[in-house]
């Protein structure tokens, strides 16, 4: 049996959206719910969906949400499809994704192409889509819509409730960990809307990733995984080290010294070489919240204090 979990939070349209397209394609739909107010949760009863309302004082997380809907899942279940409020499942997908699992007995996750509904709406939607677009084949880790093998999932414990981003590469970490292989197919997906249209909801997005970094080198960055040890590196020292020391230098030397922001005009002309101007431009802008939210990780760990999450829509 293939079932489907999804999670969503004030979705509105795009929930019904969701729901519409998993229509006959699965056999039980599990929706979890974190605090919505717009109907949310009385829209995926009308659908016949499983709801389960996440307790609001224990605070919101993707990974918990998820991890509740696989604690109701059928006991009959052998697949469960993960679905974000916001994506709508394209046409045979689940066809290809099982085909390819009882082909592949040793893998235990697959997931396709996600793709942004509307990358001409503004920048950040059409940055997002290139984000989307990873290599075909076996794969380190995969996104928040994945086909997934029920058996090994339960076996690893499932998601870490815990993690406020960052939480299906570090469940695929230990998947691999455990033997088993992560694989990418060369099929449609999924439709993702993200409406990301300001740049405040793009920096806080970057902030989250830079979090998740940071968090994820502490889980998982010794060897031989290295988890998003270099990823870490590389936003504290364009997003921290750098800029302070410039600054730091000029207050010793004189203003002369801010000259050496040139280097990050240098750093965008050589990543346009591998891109485009425009993705070249933010991956720099975005080492700054990036650094900023795995900062802002160590702070909070320093304290002993809880992780809280960092939305962006």
């Amino acid at each position: 049996m293939i079932a489907a979990v999804v999670i969503g939070r004030n979705e509105g349209a795009r929930l019904i959206a969701c729901l519409t397209a998993l229509e006959g394609q699965v056999g039980q739909v599990i929706y979890v719910d974190s605090g919505s107010t717009d109907g949310s949760t009385k829209a995926a009863e009308g659908f016949g969906a499983t709801v389960i309302a996440l307790d609001i004082e224990q605070g919101f997380t993707a990974a918990r949400a998820r991890n509740a809907g696989l604690a109701a899942l059928d006991d009959d279940v052998e697949f469960v499809q993960f679905l974000d409020g916001d994506c709508v499942l394209r046409a045979g997908w689940i066809g290809s994704a099982i085909a390819f699992l009882q082909a592949h007995e040793d893998v235990a996750v697959v997931c396709g192409r996600r793709r942004e509904r509307h990358p001409e709406a503004s920048v950040y939607n059409a940055l997002i889509d290139r984000e989307w677009d990873t290599p075909v084949g076996q794969a380190l880790a995969c996104g928040g819509d994945a086909l997934m093998r029920l058996r090994p999932l339960r076996d690893v414990g499932g998601y870490r409730d815990d993690l406020i981003a960052g939480e299906e590469p570090e469940l695929c970490l230990r998947l691999r960990q455990a033997g088993w292989k992560i694989w990418r197919l060369d099929a449609e997906m999924t439709w993702h809307d993200a409406r990301i249209t300001r740049f405040t909801r793009w920096w806080r997005r970057s902030r989250r990733a830079g979090h998740a970094f940071a968090e994820g080198a502490i889980l998982h960055g010794a060897p031989p995984e290295r988890h998003w040890v270099a990823e870490t590196r590389r936003a504290l020292f364009w997003g921290a080290i750098l800029p302070i020391a410039i600054v730091v230098l000029a207050l010793l030397t004189g203003p002369v010294a801010l000259l050496l922001f040139a280097i990050y005009a240098l750093q965008i002309a050589r990543l346009a070489l591998r891109g485009d101007l425009t993705w070249a431009f933010f991956t720099v802008l975005g080492k700054f919240p990036e650094a900023m939210g795995a900062m802002h990780y160590y702070w909070r760990r320093a304290r002993g204090g809880k992780a809280r999450i960092i939305e962006y829509k």
